[in-house]
C-alpha cells in the first residue's frame, strides 16, 4: 500500500494498516471491517485501492463490507448502564471489564 502513500493517499494508506481480515474470491478482494468510520474512508477510496492492486500487478475488484460486532451479555450490560448513568459510571478493569 505504499502507492497510496506515495500517490498522497496518506488517509487511505493509513486505514489500509487497520485491516486485518482479507480474502480472495471470484478476482475480488473482500475486505471485512468493524469500524465504520474506517470502512466509509475504504469505501470512498475503493478506486485509489483497486489502482494500488494493478500497480503490483493484482485486478483484483475491491470489495468492502462492515462487520457486525456482536456483544457478549456482559457488554450489553455495561453499555445500558452507560447510557442509563452517563458520566457518573465508572468501570474497574479485570478480565471482562467487570469488578
Amino acid at each position: 500500500m505504499l502507492y497510496l502513500k506515495e500517490h498522497q493517499q496518506v488517509a487511505l494508506h493509513v486505514a489500509c494498516g487497520d485491516i486485518t481480515e482479507v480474502q480472495i474470491e471470484n478476482n475480488e478482494l473482500i475486505i471485512n471491517i468493524e469500524d465504520g468510520m474506517i470502512y466509509n474512508l475504504l469505501n470512498d477510496g475503493k478506486r485509489q485501492i483497486e489502482n494500488a492492486l494493478r500497480w503490483q500487478g493484482l485486478d483484483l475488484n475491491v470489495v468492502i463490507n462492515i462487520k457486525k460486532v456482536e456483544l457478549s451479555p456482559a457488554q450489553k450490560d455495561i453499555k445500558k448502564l452507560q447510557e442509563l448513568f452517563g458520566d457518573n459510571l465508572k468501570i474497574l478493569g479485570g478480565n471482562n471489564g467487570l469488578q
